[in-house]
């Protein structure tokens, strides 16, 4: 790994000429991979590539091996998400911080991880805005978080400016801002080439523009999570010593085990901070702190809520579920029906596919069904876990997976490994 030498020379001043040279041996080591299970579909979840858990997440787990996760379906079908370890870090300042029904917004939510990992832990009443600034990238966000399956989500396209009318509505602000991608070095060789100490530059006054377009929609005595997957300074330590001045924020302190190998604060600032560092965690780069606006807290009700988010915000996603659109003499059921149907019983008839019948279908080829499947609309599972909707007319099953979601590669290797077993 060829490494900028001013990113070098960063880390030394960083972590001394000791530390850094651990650091550097692990950034030449395999980039460790990871997944977190939807806790909504764990049914028949069981496999032996799931190594060791992630501490700080309990459904968090390492993999023995990278594997082609495009031709597992339980992977469309929203059972885990592939997400980097130290990022479900995430799961603790949570637990700790979020006890009741809270109206929550993720700022830069694509693709999906911390979205998804965050309506997962939050209590139930709770309503999850997550965002994403550009167009494509919120396409890709509303699929990842339909498959995963919850109604009480809201996805918008908006800039963090257009925010500004809410001011004092969210009780948990997550902002995963874009950084230099220091920490991502390992796993994506784009970020090395795309480095240098002027990006850094422009981030942390990106962020501090951000940040400040956001902070007025926090309510007082509401939590900030502020993160960032780089390691210097001024985007992480600095950003936050400035929040605290400008805006009277208070850093609070999340409980974290010694053999967790957290690093805390690594500049002059003394308030709580967390850094994952590849040497010294199993992970990549990562930063996170926890901040509170100061004073009490204002009640909103939530249907004021949703009329303000449709009012003020590109709703690319509302809340709740859709159970179909009207085609002539048919209601076709949504996608996102299908995708909340684990364990809620449907009107509708079911039929468990093949392997190869699952690839078919989320290649959205036509599904020959056996005689024994009834006519009409039927739920398709894959080991009973749903993956969306067919109209059965006898001779074949026509199609009803979404278009833009469908696998496009018509390759199918031998022999393959799916971290579930197959058929």
């Amino acid at each position: 790994m060829n490494l900028p030498h001013d990113f070098v020379e960063q880390i030394k001043t960083l972590l001394g000429e000791a530390e850094s040279t651990r650091f550097f041996q692990a950034l030449q080591e395999p980039t460790p991979i990871s997944i977190r299970l939807n806790p909504l579909k764990q049914t028949s979840l069981n496999s032996p590539m799931l190594a060791d858990a992630v501490p700080w997440c309990d459904a968090g787990y390492f993999l023995s091996e990278r594997l082609t996760f495009t031709f597992d379906p339980l992977f469309h079908a929203g059972c885990y998400y592939v997400q980097e370890a130290a990022s479900m870090f995430l799961e603790q300042a949570v637990k700790q911080y979020v006890k009741d029904a809270v109206l929550a917004l993720d700022l830069c939510a694509a693709p999906g991880g911390k979205s998804t990992h965050l309506r997962s832990l939050l209590p139930e009443g709770s309503l999850l805005v997550a965002n994403e600034v550009i167009r494509n990238r919120s396409q890709v966000l509303a699929e990842n978080l339909t498959k995963w399956g919850h109604p009480d989500v809201v996805v918008t396209n908006n800039d963090p400016a257009d925010f500004g009318k809410l001011e004092n509505q969210f009780d948990v602000i997550l902002t995963d801002v874009p950084c230099s991608g220091e920490g991502m070095f390992r796993k994506d060789p784009a970020a090395i080439d795309e480095w240098s100490l002027a990006n850094v530059e422009i981030c942390w006054q990106r962020q501090r523009r951000i940040l400040a377009d956001i902070w007025p929609c926090l309510k007082p005595g509401g939590v900030l999570i502020y993160s960032t997957c780089t390691y210097n300074t001024k985007e992480n330590e600095e950003n936050v010593a400035w929040l605290m001045t400008e805006f009277g924020a208070e850093s609070l302190q999340v409980e974290t085990p010694d053999e967790w190998n957290i690093t805390g604060n690594l500049s002059t600032h003394n308030f709580p901070v967390y850094r994952f560092l590849p040497h010294k965690t199993k992970g990549e780069g990562f930063f996170m702190a926890i901040l509170r606006k100061p004073a009490e807290d204002i009640n909103l009700r939530m249907g004021d809520v949703k009329n303000l988010l449709n009012k003020h915000l590109r709703v690319i996603r509302p809340a709740g579920i859709e159970p179909g659109v009207v085609k002539g003499k048919d209601v076709i059921p949504s996608h996102a029906l299908a995708m909340n149907a684990v364990g809620k019983p449907l009107s509708y008839p079911t039929h468990d596919l093949t392997y190869e019948q699952a690839i078919a279908y989320l290649r959205r080829e036509a599904v020959v069904l056996d005689s024994s499947a009834p006519r009409g609309y039927l739920l398709v599972t894959y080991k009973q876990i749903p993956l969306g909707f067919v109209k059965n007319i006898g001779n074949r099953a026509n199609n009803l997976y979404p278009q833009e979601w469908r696998i496009r590669s018509g390759y199918l290797p031998e022999n393959l490994t799916t971290l579930f077993s197959r058929d």
